[in-house]
């Protein structure tokens, strides 16, 4: 794993490092910057605490930015080593975009975790691309506190400002597609296939995007489109298959021509 420290958050390493465990194990942990700006202070604390070891790069102009030159040099070194199976990049930079494409050339897993405004370019690199907002931990919402306190604790109202929440496009189109990618002979597919062909047409395609948690709970908020079964198995969780509905045929707009006699 390679942090760009100017383009990451520290707040959500625990949740990076996780989101990056599914993928096979995290034994390089490196983050790059300049620390001696105020930026990198919040990083500090989870140097230790996760065992990821920091790489100083001064800021030699105003206005450029020299952390992406030492991570790719420090890439290729790691590359050429053959000491890994794959390459996880933690920025919103389209810089790396050649770095991930050189890496997945030669056959290495790529991973990119950065933010929804990451340019596409370097999305489509990557094999697998997570957006850092769906990495942010919910937060519980507060007890209720006893009736015997609440009247006693006078309320202050605050001014709250209307943030309009942005919409995610519909992933139907997605669905779909990945589904006509998947689909055996018998109209069914397999959710497995499924997933693996969502990423290869989206690299940051993710159910948590659309308020999912998993791709089986997101096809399930389709019921008019897509039918599901589990077929349960002896070794260990049941399959799960998805099946599009046949879609009602519309009625013909051609007008019958008149009748003689």
């Amino acid at each position: 794993m390679l942090i760009d420290g100017d383009n990451a958050q520290p707040s959500l390493i625990e949740s990076m490092l996780s989101e990056a465990g599914k993928y096979g194990l995290v034994t390089i942990r490196r983050i790059y910057g300049d620390w001696t700006t105020q930026s990198m202070k919040g990083w500090k604390d989870a140097l230790n605490i996760y065992a990821i070891q920091p790489f100083q790069q001064f800021r030699y102009t105003i206005g450029k930015n020299a952390t992406d030159s030492a991570m790719i040099i420090d890439a290729m070194d790691i590359f050429y080593s053959s000491v890994v199976n794959g390459f996880c990049l933690v920025s919103s930079d389209s810089d790396y975009t050649r770095l991930a494409t050189r890496i997945r050339e030669k056959g290495l897993f790529v991973m990119g975790i950065g933010k929804k405004t990451t340019p596409r370019a370097f999305i489509n690199a990557c094999e697998v691309f997570v957006f850092s907002e769906n990495l942010v931990p919910e937060i519980e919402p507060p007890h209720s506190e006893p009736p015997a306190l609440r009247y006693r604790t006078p309320r202050i109202r605050r001014k709250t400002q209307t943030v309009e929440p942005v919409v995610a496009p519909s992933p139907l189109p997605l669905l779909r597609r990945a589904f006509e990618m998947a689909v055996q002979d018998d109209g069914w597919a397999f959710l497995g296939t499924m997933g693996s062909r969502l990423r290869q047409i989206d690299p940051s395609f993710d159910p948590r995007t659309y308020g999912s948690k998993q791709l089986s709970g997101l096809i399930r908020t389709y019921p008019n489109v897509f039918e599901v079964k589990e077929v349960k198995t002896e070794e260990g969780p049941a399959h799960v298959y998805v099946k599009l509905k046949e879609q009602h045929t519309e009625p013909s707009l051609i007008t019958p021509p008149p009748a003689f006699g």
